[in-house]
């Protein structure tokens, strides 16, 4: 009888894990979605953006598909992302772009608007993709970003998360340069893994995915400076708004300037 009874719990068990559906969860934005809604291979526009120093500098998240993360959450993210980028010299100001100012495929155009009402030319755009799967399937996530595809690969309840900075300068609607941010949270192997814990994965995520996204930003920022140093006419002209005297693209070639100057005037008193 004792059997009997164990053997029928097995095949309840069995059919109950037979007919247990999977579990998919995704958030998702792009970038290339929001600016170019209806091109499918954009071109980058022609000529030079002129950056004038010191920089006021907008963040935002873009509009997102499927299950979202709160307006709040997007927030507290992009503040962390503002706060590592203050007091520098060349940056004026940086403020957080609420996502409701931003309408899904507005592009440029939205940008614009943004600009007037913020008084600001350079903006960070992020967009992210995470997907929380829980199967006994391998789990992939591929996110095409602005330069091409990233793909990373994951095992069953992992929450993958990608995300990705695309700074811009409005007027010229030119990419400046862009760093990704991602994230692997390894999670417990049941077939049924709870909603709480899913949340708490997500979040976790979203924290750690930010964390790499900055560090790469002032990687990336960093580069961005050095290129124009070093090519000017390649990358962005550099102007200087009235009053400002901080360091900047042009302060190299105006320092060896004012170099000579003393040199030539020490030359003539020695004579």
């Amino acid at each position: 009888m004792a059997g009997a009874v164990l053997a029928a719990t097995a095949l309840v068990m069995a059919g109950c894990y037979g007919v247990m559906p999977q579990q998919k969860k995704a958030k998702s934005s792009s970038v290339v979605a929001f600016l170019y809604p209806k091109e499918t291979n954009p071109l980058p526009p022609p000529g030079l953006p002129v950056l004038r120093l010191p920089l006021r500098v907008g963040v935002a998240f873009v509009p997102s598909r499927g299950f979202d993360i709160s307006e709040m959450q997007k927030s507290a993210l992009l503040g962390r992302v503002a706060a590592e980028f203050k007091g520098r010299e060349y940056i004026e100001s940086i403020e957080v772009v609420p996502t409701t100012y931003l309408r899904e495929g507005g592009g440029f155009d939205n940008l614009d608007q943004v600009r007037r009402m913020l008084n600001f030319d350079v903006i960070a755009l992020v967009a992210f993709d995470q997907v929380q799967f829980t199967d006994h399937n391998l789990l992939s996530l591929a996110y095409w970003t602005i330069v091409g595809a990233y793909v990373f690969q994951g095992s069953r309840n992992d929450t993958q998360t990608m995300m990705e900075a695309a700074v811009y300068d409005i007027p010229s609607r030119k990419l400046l340069f862009r760093a990704p941010g991602v994230s692997q949270v390894k999670a417990g192997t049941a077939l049924v893994y709870a909603q709480h814990a899913l949340r708490e994965d997500g979040l976790k995520g979203f924290d750690q995915a930010t964390d790499n996204l900055i560090a790469n930003l002032k990687t990336q920022l960093e580069d961005f400076r050095t290129r124009v140093k070093q090519a000017p006419d390649a990358v962005a002209k550099i102007e200087h708004k009235p009053g400002y005297k901080g360091g900047g693209a042009a302060d190299g070639w105006w320092a060896g300037g004012l170099l000579l100057l003393l040199a030539a005037r020490w030359a003539v008193r020695r004579r």
